[in-house]
């Protein structure tokens, strides 16, 4: 299994969980504001990652209307996949 990074977004800040293989939580949980700091933040979380599991992890995150935005963009402009998933 590749990486996963499973992520909760709310409105100004988001939560998240790693995994390196399935039921093998990476360190703790962890959670960033969608700031330009916390975004860097985030980057750290990503990059530590992708240096334990030697594989740039996928990212999995709820529909949130806008505030994902932030989120998705940042993401993209770092070239990592993600997938949002609609509740409904």
């Amino acid at each position: 299994m590749n990486p996963v990074i499973g992520l909760d977004i709310s409105k100004e800040e988001s939560h998240g969980q790693a995994f390196l293989e399935r039921g093998k939580p990476f360190q703790g949980t962890f959670h960033f504001e969608h700031t330009r700091d916390g975004l860097a933040n985030f980057l750290q979380v990503l990059t530590e990652v992708e240096f334990a599991s030697q594989q740039r992890p996928l990212l999995i995150l709820e529909a949130t209307g806008h505030y994902q935005s932030p989120v998705v963009q940042f993401l993209e402009e770092h070239h990592y996949i993600y997938i949002v998933i609609n509740p409904l």
